[in-house]
C-alpha cells in the first residue's frame, strides 16, 4: 500500500499535527516503513504455531498461604501502642 502526500496530510490533520513542508517527504517515508512493517506481520505465517499467552510459560512462584500458629502474642503485641481483646486496637480511618 502506497501512502499519498493527500493522504499524510488527512492523517497529520487527524492527529492535530501542524507538518513543515521540507518534513513531509520524511514522514511519508517512516509511515510507508510502517505500514511495509504491517504488511510483514499480518502475513506471516502462523497456521502452525501453538497457542499462547505470553511469551514463556512461566507460573507464579508464590509460596503457598498457610495459617502458622505465633505462640507468643504478648511479645507480637508488645509494639502496639493500643490493644484491645488481645488484638491490635488501631485508629478510625474511615468518617
Amino acid at each position: 500500500m502506497k501512502v499519498s502526500k493527500e493522504e499524510l496530510l488527512h492523517i497529520a490533520n487527524l492527529a492535530q499535527l501542524k507538518l513543515k513542508d521540507e518534513e513531509i517527504d520524511n514522514y511519508l517515508l517512516n509511515l510507508q516503513d510502517i505500514l511495509n512493517f504491517a504488511n510483514i506481520v499480518n502475513n506471516a505465517p502462523v497456521e502452525d504455531l501453538d497457542i499462547t499467552i505470553g511469551a514463556n510459560e512461566a507460573k507464579n512462584r508464590f509460596r503457598k498461604d498457610e495459617i502458622k500458629i505465633f505462640e507468643d502474642n504478648e511479645a507480637l503485641l508488645a509494639n502496639s501502642a493500643e490493644v484491645e481483646q488481645n488484638m491490635f486496637k488501631l485508629p478510625k480511618v474511615i468518617n
